[in-house]
C-alpha cells in the first residue's frame, strides 16, 4: 500500500501525496493551489512525477500550471474526454486505463455522475473518488445522471474490496453523516460515525481514510435498497435504485441540517 499524505488546500479540499515507499516515486491528486502541495513533498522529502487528475473542476487542478513549471517534465493524468479542459493535461486515461507509481499499479476507474469525465485512481488498496463518493455522501450531478451516478457508486466503486481506504476532495464528512442521520435514523452506524468524525473535526483533524465497507454500511447512497432510505424519498420496493439514488441527491441539495 503507497504512503498517503493529506494536503489541506483552500477552505475545504484535499489534495493527496501518494508515495510508492519501495522507490520514493510519488504523485499528486487534485493538487487545487500549488504551493501547499510543492511544501509537503519538501517536508516528505520526495519529488513529483505525476499529477492524477479526478476531473476538471477548478478547485481540482487549479495549481496544474504552476506545479508543471516548477517540475519539468510532470505528466498530468486525466479523462480523455476532459481533454481540453484540465490545464496541461498530458495523458488521457479511459476506464481501466493503467500506469505506474514506482513499483505499484495505478488503475483508472471512469466514474461519471459529478462529471461526465470523472476518474477515480485505485493503486494498493486505497481510492481516490474526487467528488464521485464522498465520505457519508456523493457529488452533486452537474453534467451526469442518477444512472450515471449509481453505476459509478455500485457498479464500479462498490465492486472494489471492502477494505479499500477512500480518499475524497473535500471535507464534507460531517455534514454529509447529518444529512445520512436524517435519512436513515434507525441505522445506528451512521450514529457512531458521526461522533468519531465530528469529534476528529472538532480537534482539526481529517475524516478521510475511512474504508468502502464503512461507507457501505453509513452512507445513504451506498444504501438505496434500505426501505428506510426508500421511504424518506417516498420510494416504494419496486422503484429502480437510481431513481432513489436520483431522489436522494435533490433532497441533499436543499438539506440544511
Amino acid at each position: 500500500m503507497p504512503r498517503v499524505v493529506t494536503v489541506p488546500c483552500l477552505s475545504d479540499n484535499y489534495a493527496y501525496l501518494v508515495v510508492d515507499e519501495a522507490t520514493g516515486a510519488a504523485a499528486v491528486v487534485d493538487p487545487s493551489e500549488a504551493g501547499p502541495v510543492l511544501a509537503a513533498a519538501r517536508r516528505e522529502g520526495v519529488g513529483l512525477g505525476a499529477i492524477w487528475c479526478t476531473h476538471h473542476h477548478f478547485d481540482h487542478v487549479g495549481g496544474n500550471e504552476e506545479l508543471a513549471a516548477a517540475v519539468p517534465g510532470l505528466r498530468i493524468y486525466g479523462h480523455a474526454s476532459d481533454w481540453g479542459r484540465i490545464p496541461g493535461q498530458t495523458e488521457a486515461l479511459d476506464h481501466g486505463g493503467a500506469f505506474p507509481l514506482g513499483t505499484e499499479e495505478v488503475r483508472a476507474l471512469h466514474v461519471p455522475g459529478h462529471t461526465l469525465g470523472a476518474v477515480a485512481y485505485w493503486v494498493g488498496g486505497v481510492v481516490f473518488t474526487g467528488d464521485t463518493l464522498f465520505h457519508g455522501g456523493c457529488g452533486r450531478l452537474f453534467e451526469g445522471t442518477p444512472e450515471a451516478m449509481h453505476r459509478s457508486l455500485s457498479g464500479v466503486l462498490g465492486a472494489l474490496p471492502g477494505s479499500t481506504r477512500v480518499y475524497c476532495g473535500h471535507e464534507y464528512t460531517v455534514a454529509n453523516l447529518r444529512f445520512a442521520r436524517t435519512v436513515e435514523p434507525g441505522n445506528p452506524a451512521v450514529e457512531i460515525r458521526l461522533a468519531e468524525c465530528a469529534a476528529l473535526a472538532a480537534r482539526g483533524q481529517a475524516t478521510v481514510g475511512a474504508t468502502l465497507g464503512v461507507e457501505r454500511r453509513t452512507n445513504p447512497f451506498l444504501r438505496t435498497s434500505s426501505p428506510e432510505v426508500r421511504a424518506f424519498v417516498g420510494l416504494g420496493p419496486d422503484a429502480p435504485d437510481a431513481e432513489v439514488l436520483g431522489a436522494l441527491r435533490r433532497a441533499k441539495d436543499g438539506f440544511r441540517g
